[in-house]
């Protein structure tokens, strides 16, 4: 991605390859599929280059994930997401990835956004993970 209009906001859902923490640690390279993921976080490097701090939307029930957080259903139909599904957002495990050097990103992986009322609730629960050193991250772009 180059240009400035198709670079990631922040609560956008986007279809991204996230790769897992439990995949990165058995040597994998690339995700498995493509998956929606909330951008959480912005960050900036020294030379200046955005990353995005991205967390997995998933199926499989976290109840027993106090970082997870479940998808309501208006936040479904605003993300573009399936609401005929249960989804949660795991916030303890994130991709790192530069936007403007990505392979990952491309416009028409953007599938919608989140409300700022429910983007700010990933994101509190992501800053509580990081707080609680439970926060697994596997960088995309080195």
């Amino acid at each position: 991605m180059t240009d400035r209009d198709d670079l990631p906001k922040l609560g956008e859902v986007w279809r991204f390859p996230y790769l897992w923490q439990r995949e990165a640690q058995r040597g994998e390279t690339e995700g498995r599929k493509n998956r929606p993921c909330v951008l959480a976080l912005l960050t900036q490097t020294a030379e200046g280059l955005m990353e995005v701090i991205l967390v997995p939307v998933t199926s499989q029930p976290q109840s027993n994930n106090p970082f997870a957080i479940e998808v309501p259903e208006i936040e479904k139909k605003r993300a573009g997401l399936d609401v005929d599904l249960r989804l949660w957002v795991v916030a303890d495990e994130h991709n790192i990835d530069r936007p403007a050097q990505s392979y990952y990103f491309e416009a028409a992986g953007r599938l919608g956004t989140f409300s700022s009322t429910f983007t700010k609730q990933v994101q509190s629960r992501k800053i509580a993970a990081i707080k609680a050193r439970k926060s697994l991250a596997v960088r995309r772009n080195d």
